[in-house]
């Protein structure tokens, strides 16, 4: 249920993101200065936690190591 619904937000995120009304529909309107921007900040940070429940992590791209994976020197 948990992926399903994961799934489903993001589609809609996406959708969101991708406008194809051109604008048209908007939560907060992009001319309002400083927080024009925040509504589309909000749906890429629910798109990207969609995507990390599914099970597809984005900000791997980045390079990003984990500590499992670093090499550990004991000095004694």
């Amino acid at each position: 249920m948990k992926k399903l619904l994961a799934i489903i937000g993001a589609v809609i995120s996406t959708i969101y993101l991708i406008n194809p009304t051109a604008g048209m529909f908007e939560l907060v309107p992009d001319v309002i200065p400083f927080i024009g921007n925040i509504d589309e900040a909000a749906v890429t940070a629910l798109l990207i936690g969609c995507l990390k429940v599914v099970g597809f992590d984005p900000l791997s791209i980045f390079g990003s190591k984990k500590e499992e994976d670093e090499d550990v020197i004991d000095v004694e």
